[in-house]
């Protein structure tokens, strides 16, 4: 069931790596919610970025565009905004640019973390949700998902990144945060699918590029199998969050992991199978191509019975369903119809929370 989010209203909110997928539907819904909405981040890369097609900038409090790791910078600017509620999703989340540019990845994802973190520390009060990702633990295949509790690894420099990202946020709660008035929790959720992600290397972008410019389409590992969720259901965990750990100080310095109950055996190629049931990407388009260069893991699976314990969270959409939003939100998207895009993903916010 939706959670009346009613928290929300007349904050401040901060939002790192608001130019992004996920950090541009948060702050949409942000707004709906009556909060005062302000954005730290780098420029999108693209045009057609989320951010950029909705003029997302028109109503936020402010758009600050600079780099986490531009320390002075970041420490004023917190200081300065005095958030209550901060939202840290920005980061280097493009598995193929670990391996291609590493000290981005690291200095991003660990040294970026750890900026916040020390910023945090010249507030009196705030509530705080860091985004890590699913890929933080120890990749061991784990068939039954894996826990809060489990090991941190990884093997590849995005996912060591994040497995350190959430040790340093670990270590600051025990030293620094404890006894404070600042709470923090991190959540871990990963392959979150939605209109407007247009990031290179994943497969939903990927099959909408092919649709949208009529090129080819190639397929690294069909036979993968993922947590996918819609981005609404993965804001609706960290937004339950926030709002309930501004009320119980007892949860500050935990994990809560956000997916599906259940990804039965829904595997990329049955995923595209699915998008293309009306055959808007040409078959012949459609190339399997193993990756060599890469590695990736085959069966990636979270564990969500903390959050459905103790939050109360679920998700709301199958992946069906998911499937079907994110497909209607690229097949209506309109290139500089900013106000239209705009209002296109404001209504599937709101139809969304009419969901029970």
């Amino acid at each position: 069931m939706i959670k009346r989010l009613l928290v929300f209203k007349g904050k401040k909110v901060l939002v790192t790596g608001h130019t992004g997928f996920k950090g541009s539907w948060l702050c949409i819904w942000l707004k709906i919610l009556g909060a005062k909405v302000y954005g730290i981040s780098l420029e999108p890369t693209t045009q057609t970025s989320h951010y950029k097609a909705t003029n997302l900038k028109k109503y936020l409090e402010k758009s600050f565009i600079f780099n986490i790791n531009n320390m002075k910078k970041l420490k004023n600017t917190i200081y300065n905004i005095k958030p209550d509620f901060v939202f840290h999703l920005a980061g280097q989340s493009i598995v193929k640019l670990s391996y291609l540019n590493p000290m981005l990845t690291w200095n991003t994802n660990l040294i970026g973390t750890i900026n916040i973190l020390e910023s945090l520390r010249k507030l009196n009060k705030c509530t705080v949700i860091f985004i890590t990702s699913d890929k933080c633990y120890k990749n061991t295949e784990n068939l039954k998902g894996y826990l809060e509790k489990d090991y941190l690894g990884g093997d590849d420099p995005y996912s060591a990144s994040k497995a350190s990202a959430e040790i340093a946020i670990h270590s600051y709660y025990k030293t620094f945060f404890k006894k404070s008035n600042i709470l923090i929790c991190s959540v871990r959720a990963g392959n979150v699918i939605g209109g407007g992600d247009w990031s290179p290397d994943r497969i939903i972008p990927d099959f909408f590029k092919a649709y949208l410019n009529k090129k080819k389409l190639v397929i690294r590992n069909p036979n993968s199998i993922r947590p996918w969720q819609h981005v609404l259901d993965a804001l609706h965990g960290y937004l339950i969050l926030a709002q309930k750990l501004h009320f119980d100080k007892k949860l500050s310095g935990e994990a809560f992991n956000f997916g599906p109950k259940k990804i039965k055996n829904f595997k990329v190629k049955n995923l595209i199978k699915y998008l293309n049931n009306d055959k808007i990407v040409e078959k012949k388009l459609i190339l399997y191509k193993k990756s060599k260069n890469f590695k990736e893991t085959n069966i990636l699976k979270l564990n969500v019975k903390k959050s459905q314990n103790k939050l109360n969270w679920s998700c709301i959409l199958d992946i069906k369903k998911s499937l079907d939003m994110t497909k209607e939100w690229f097949v209506k998207y309109k290139p500089k119809k900013f106000e239209y895009n705009y209002n296109l993903s404001k209504s599937q916010i709101l139809d969304f929370i009419k969901l029970k």
